[in-house]
């Protein structure tokens, strides 16, 4: 079989070789790649791997031997599944890859914004701690999670590991999900409750049609004054206009984003230079461990589908 990854700099910088794959056929990779350039480059591709690249009827029209796409990712949103079952591709993501690393980079920011740790390493290495007259310098506010109502919109395994850690914080969780769970020590609630009532949202939803935009002005409007926003699923379920806006207003006291509706980041985001908004380049699965872990899923779902018996399909 001839396997084709599109977009292989998105999943190794070097330090994982995607050469793994070689045991199910020949593998050809290319670093990144252009919506003109996948036509001639999955031409003849019995599989493709890619993460982010978009592939729908044109860019999938000259792969006439297409068995396969296989996801590096859990969100399926760039693949066009409907065209795809037509023409009987199996499309595959990798599940729970992920489940740890976003729920540690969750709670990573959200620990920046509240214990400041990054503002008060940097007035150290300024030198403001020199020759202090006080042994403790509080010069930004901080506050503790200990009894903050965590508000989780999704309610997967990343949704679940996001509460788990917040009730070692002692905090109290509430969560608005698609499907009912009944997890015990999670109140589920309806969206406009968990707005009214958290202290801090966190967003764990995909990306569809009734997800997009689902945080705007008219939700903010419902959320408590000073909430802090998180989000570490998919940018565009955010209205960014509206979320600096409110950040700027005081409405909201900060937001931790690492995902945004246009990636890489253009020039103009509303969300740059926003005092009190964290932003870090989509990368909260990308620990080296978390890669590692995604690779061997999406080999077992190659192998699983030459065996007859798809894991993952989603199509």
């Amino acid at each position: 079989m001839k396997i084709v990854i599109l977009d292989a700099l998105t999943v190794t910088n070097g330090d994982i070789n995607l050469n793994m794959f070689s045991i199910y056929g020949e593998v050809v990779q290319y670093g990144i790649s252009s919506p003109e350039e996948i036509p001639e480059r999955v031409s003849g591709a019995d599989i493709i791997l890619c993460n982010k690249t978009v592939l729908g009827e044109n860019e999938l029209k000259n792969a006439q031997k297409l068995k396969m796409i296989c996801l590096f990712a859990t969100g399926y949103n760039n693949i066009d599944t409907v065209y795809c079952a037509k023409r009987g591709i199996c499309v595959c993501n990798a599940g729970t890859y992920s489940t740890e690393s976003v729920a540690q980079h969750t709670f990573a920011l959200i620990l920046e914004h509240f214990s400041r740790v990054g503002d008060y390493d940097k007035f150290v290495q300024e030198g403001n701690w020199l020759n202090s007259p006080k042994f403790s310098m509080f010069v930004y506010a901080s506050d503790e999670l200990f009894g903050k109502t965590l508000g989780i919109v999704g309610l997967g395994s990343i949704g679940l590991r996001v509460a788990k850690i917040a009730k070692a914080f002692g905090m109290r969780v509430i969560a608005s999900t698609r499907t009912p769970k009944n997890i015990e020590g999670i109140c589920e609630v309806p969206y406009d409750e968990l707005l009214e009532s958290s202290d801090i949202i966190s967003f764990h939803c995909p990306l569809t049609d009734k997800t997009r935009g689902m945080f705007g002005g008219d939700e903010i409007a419902k959320c408590k004054n000073g909430a802090f926003i998180v989000n570490t699923a998919r940018g565009a379920v955010i209205d960014e206009f509206a979320l600096a806006k409110a950040v700027k207003s005081g409405k909201l006291s900060g937001a931790g984003i690492d995902v945004l509706a246009k990636e890489p980041m253009t020039s103009s985001c509303p969300l740059i230079g926003v005092e009190n908004i964290i932003i870090t380049p989509h990368v909260a699965w990308t620990p080296y461990t978390t890669r590692d872990r995604l690779c061997r899923i999406v080999s077992d779902n190659i192998e699983a589908f030459i065996k007859g018996n798809p894991n993952n399909k989603v199509n």
